[in-house]
């Protein structure tokens, strides 16, 4: 690529001037997107699931990842499908586990280090279709799996490109940067999110810990729900020692597939130093960050009755160049 490092051509919308409102309105003004989506479930070779949302008949795959929590639901996700069928191409949204409305069936679930699914998953569309381009969009914790994935498996994956949305590059930073300010908010509703997800489990009988449920509705933070539960169940000694081995930060330097990063400096899940550094990163990947857009916002137009949402023309415009 000819310039690793560029500054985004994204300008805000005038009347979202901050990220914390860049981040907002996506989620509770923009309209759900009509899309007929057909599932498929996947078995997986230890004996768990994963739900597919497939958009499209033919031509190229992009495989979608959502963040924490997110769904094909998610707006942002349904806005990338409905543009991704315009072109003519096929959109595949891998739901992490129990993320598609069922529990997963084994204790595990997913994490921002698990890549091991979306390596399997891309595998077995590059078996399926072994002549078909293949891509892949992530966001927010998807990003991070994603930019992880890419540098751990370098040039051994099967995608000709990839692009990371709002992503954690340092997982205990971020963790860190939600227990401050109006960031606390975001972290209270999304944490809300994990312990109900625990609770499913628990109650299908898929999930057993040694806490009781006070215990679990005690947990208040990122980090203290990751020491409890996240690291515990997945192998990790601790949070720390989970943030450590996962943050993608320490991967980018590694990829070797044509990648797009768009980050905001203002993403109020995380504070601007954690973006790595152009020396960090190889020749392959584009930082583009914007000074404005929030997490997964990046809302423009010009009043809020035609807001824009220029994710959804950037991601595209990138993936034609490669695809």
């Amino acid at each position: 690529m000819s310039d690793p490092k560029a500054n985004s051509r994204f300008h805000p919308a005038w009347w979202l001037s901050n990220g914390h409102l860049q981040t907002i309105w996506p989620v509770l003004f923009r309209r759900r997107i009509p899309l007929e989506t057909r599932r498929e479930r996947v078995e997986l070779p230890d004996g768990d699931f994963l739900d597919i949302d497939w958009v499209g008949r033919e031509g190229p795959i992009v495989i979608v990842l959502h963040g924490l929590q997110g769904s094909a639901e998610s707006k942002y996700a349904r806005g990338l499908l409905r543009e991704i069928e315009a072109l003519g191409w096929r959109g595949a949204l891998m739901h992490f586990r129990g993320c598609s409305g069922e529990p997963n069936r084994l204790p595990r679930s997913y994490h921002s280090g698990e890549t091991a699914d979306v390596d399997w998953f891309a595998r077995e569309l590059r078996r399926r279709e072994p002549e078909t381009p293949l891509a892949a969009v992530a966001y927010s914790l998807g990003g991070n799996v994603l930019l992880k994935w890419l540098g751990e498996s370098r040039s051994a994956n099967p995608l000709r490109a990839a692009v990371a949305v709002s992503i954690p590059f340092e997982l205990g930073s971020a963790a860190d940067a939600m227990e401050v300010g109006l960031s606390r908010i975001y972290q209270w509703y999304l944490v809300r999110k994990l312990k109900k997800a625990v609770y499913a489990k628990m109650a299908n009988g898929s999930f057993a810990l040694p806490l009781t449920g006070s215990e679990i509705d005690r947990l208040r933070t990122f980090r203290e729900f990751d020491d409890a539960i996240t690291a515990p169940v997945h192998g990790f000694e601790s949070a720390v020692d989970y943030y450590e081995r996962c943050s993608s930060r320490q991967f980018v330097c590694r990829i070797e597939t044509p990648t797009l990063v768009l980050h905001s400096a203002d993403d109020p899940l995380m504070h601007a130093g954690i973006i790595p550094q152009p020396e960090e990163h190889s020749a392959q990947v584009r930082f583009e960050v914007s000074p404005s857009g929030g997490h997964v916002g990046f809302v423009s137009g010009s009043w809020p009755w035609s807001a824009r949402y220029w994710l959804e023309d950037r991601i595209p415009a990138f993936l034609r160049e490669h695809i």
